[in-house]
């Protein structure tokens, strides 16, 4: 196990690669978004995500699911990637964040 500095700024780093990510239909990074529920690292090379959709029937939501995994792994390609996709609780517009809901122009 790694000491628990280490694993914080992975964490942190791992965070700041889903700032990357985009939602293709809203135009904003997922993040920002609020689709991320949470994010661990295990300190032995497993990160588990629980996220959501801002819709149920989310048609790219495979895309986003695959952007992930792709870029957390170019970064850190030894890694596994758990995402548990979840709709509780349900997403909704105040899940934004005060610099999504600015990029946006809300």
């Amino acid at each position: 196990m790694k000491d628990p500095d280490e694993i914080r700024v992975i964490e942190s780093d791992l965070e700041q690669i889903l700032y990357g990510v985009m939602d293709p239909e809203i135009e904003l990074n997922i993040v920002d978004l609020g689709l991320i529920y949470l994010l661990e690292y295990d300190g032995l090379k497993k990160v588990v995500i629980k996220m959501t959709f801002s819709t149920p029937a989310c048609p790219l939501g495979d895309a986003i699911l695959m952007n992930i995994k792709q870029s957390i792994t170019n970064v850190y390609p030894e890694f596994e990637v758990a995402i548990e996709v979840v709709f509780e609780p349900a997403w909704n517009s105040d899940m934004i964040s005060e610099k999504g809901r600015m990029l946006l122009g809300m």
